[in-house]
């Protein structure tokens, strides 16, 4: 239990570091976009926050997918 605490934790706070350091690297993005949703269609984002935040997304979840949180000591 304590082994998939640890790895938790440190998933969380690798992908904060990513964000964190995603959100300090766009800033003078001057390029933006909509995004089409099925309902409605969000505000104009820099196109580098939307490639950001699905990167790191899909990093988010397909570390949490490995974790196996049944240990059978």
């Amino acid at each position: 239990m304590f082994s998939s605490l640890k790895k938790l934790s440190f998933i969380l706070i690798f992908n904060s570091f990513l964000f964190l350091l995603m959100i300090i690297g766009i800033q003078n993005s001057s390029k933006k976009s909509k995004v089409n949703l099925i309902i409605n269609e969000t505000v104009s984002l820099p196109i580098s926050f939307i490639i950001g935040i699905s990167a790191i997304s899909g990093s988010l979840i397909g570390s949490l997918l490995t974790i196996n949180l049944n240990n059978n000591d």
